[in-house]
């Protein structure tokens, strides 16, 4: 019986250690998209935004990832994944040293939406790179490295913002402009990893220097088999794949669960927690040192439990996680709803003397004495004593000295919540997607579906503040957890197992004939 690519003997130090550098980018995909959340405040002021403009500031970002989806794919089919990642890195190290330095509103998103570039970047080639490098026995777990760099970007960037918060005013500035050390870090070493075999067999037909680069990573009888299964697969192929391919009636289920996945992701609200954090625990009470400190938790939360998945992925299996991740994170929202629900909103002496603004403590002093039992109430008694100005002060700045409710359900509910998205729909999705395209179309199909997962993202991000403000957190949770529970069933119907296949027999099993 023949060999497959997955049963010899692999050089593993060397494929971590490529895979690990690699994955670098999504270290700073995380820091970037987390370290937002400790600059809203410092930023909100000295930009002078409304809600509208601190959503866009911070949700831009997705613009800037959404050209990059778009201009990832079909970059790296031509240059390369190795070429196209060294761009990326020095678009993270521009976008850091601008964005600290900006001082002016639209400087700044400038600044922020080419490291949005960056981050369409990242987030898709990142992960095929590895896949084409990662033997099939290890490519679940080595393409999860890039989802454990985000995660560690993550918890990297809350414990950043948190020593750097006493800095003063300017302390926004330290907070996103030290992200240019590792981003300088990446440029560098990615200069010492090799480029794709898959790719340098079918864009260049260079199979002597792919040869080489596989004897290393598994031995001559590896790099021989593996050279045989990509020829194989790129004698099935004809010509090269154009964006109208991936609407073709074969492609229908991969594009279905890509799309799917990627939907779900995003919608589910992640971003929202990640990126506001310290804001969802000040709405539930707590102070702005402690509220910091939670978000901390919430990043190491995540960290441990991406290593959890990495662990089972190739174990377990991707559909048995996605499902466990998504029930649980259903789970966690409604208990975050019913926290919010059980609120209350107390007027006395004690919570009067924290209001910072006098003008709006003068303005509710005939308040004392009362409760409301929901945001929507309280707001309608606050907006008749406020003037415009006022009432966007007291919704940014004082509602969290009032509010009494359950904050230790709510920190459980949100550390659940990050837990289980860390197992399931973090890591497996971009797993799922740098396994399931056949090489025909997978540079143009990747950048669709990135751009299809960064425009949910910056949809949730962008409406996340109005909502908060507006419909208030319990209706917030609620329905970010009514969309939890309709991933759990679309996973269950759609979403196939590609565990210890190899990428050509993943593609023979989705292909319509």
């Amino acid at each position: 019986m023949e060999a497959s690519a997955g049963q010899v003997k692999m050089n593993k130090s060397y494929t971590v250690l490529i895979s690990l550098i690699v994955a670098l980018g999504g270290f700073l995909l995380g820091f970037d998209s987390a370290v937002i959340s400790g600059a809203v405040k410092g930023i909100t002021l000295y930009f002078e935004m409304t809600e509208w403009m601190l959503g866009f500031s911070v949700g831009c970002v997705v613009f800037g990832a959404m050209a990059g989806n778009l201009m990832a794919g079909p970059v790296a089919d031509r240059f390369g994944r190795k070429n196209t990642l060294i761009v990326v890195a020095a678009l993270f190290t521009i976008s850091a040293t601008w964005s600290a330095l900006a001082t002016g509103y639209t400087e700044f998103i400038i600044a922020r939406i080419i490291g949005g570039v960056g981050i369409g970047g990242a987030i898709l080639i990142a992960p095929i790179y590895i896949a084409e490098i990662a033997p099939p026995k290890l490519r679940g777990s080595l393409v999860s490295f890039n989802q454990l760099n985000i995660v560690i970007g993550i918890s990297v960037a809350y414990f950043s913002n948190y020593f750097l918060i006493d800095l003063g005013d300017d302390s926004w500035r330290w907070m996103l402009g030290v992200e240019a050390i590792p981003a300088l870090i990446y440029f560098i070493t990615l200069w010492t990893v090799p480029k794709s075999p898959r790719w340098l067999i079918q864009k260049l037909n260079n199979v002597v220097l792919a040869r080489k680069i596989l004897k290393r990573i598994g031995g001559e009888e590896y790099a021989e088999i593996t050279i045989q299964e990509i020829q194989r697969g790129i004698d099935k192929k004809e010509e090269k794949g154009r964006l109208a391919d991936i609407f073709k009636t074969k492609y229908a289920t991969i594009m279905v669960i890509a799309l799917g996945i990627a939907f779900f992701q995003q919608i589910t609200g992640i971003n929202a927690v990640f990126y506001y954090a310290p804001t969802i625990f000040e709405q539930a009470g707590g102070s702005t040192d402690s509220s910091f400190l939670q978000a901390i938790v919430v990043g190491l939360t995540n960290l441990v439990f991406t290593l959890v998945a990495i662990w089972l992925i190739d174990r377990l299996g991707r559909k048995p996680l996605l499902l466990i991740g998504t029930t649980f994170m259903t789970i966690a929202l409604l208990m975050a709803t019913y926290a919010f629900n059980n609120a209350s909103y107390d007027f006395n002496d004690a919570t009067l003397e924290k209001v910072s603004n006098v003008d709006v403590k003068m303005a509710l002093a005939d308040l004392n004495g009362k409760s409301y039992d929901g945001q929507a109430v309280l707001f309608a008694a606050v907006s008749e004593r406020l003037n415009e100005e006022q009432f966007l002060i007291f919704k940014r700045n004082e509602i969290t000295n009032f509010i009494q409710i359950n904050a230790t359900l709510v920190l459980i509910a949100i550390l659940l919540y990050v837990a289980s998205f860390a197992i399931s729909l973090g890591p497996v999705m971009w797993t799922l997607i740098s396994e399931i395209f056949p090489s025909k179309i997978k540079g143009i199909a990747v950048s669709v579906v990135g751009f299809f997962n960064s425009l949910v993202s910056f949809s949730v991000t962008q409406v996340f503040p109005w909502e908060l403000s507006n419909l208030g957190p319990t209706v917030t949770f609620a329905l970010y957890a009514l969309l939890s529970l309709f991933a759990v069933f679309f996973v269950y119907k759609f979403v196939i197992e590609t565990k210890g296949k190899t990428l050509e027999e993943v593609e023979e099993l989705l292909i319509r004939k």
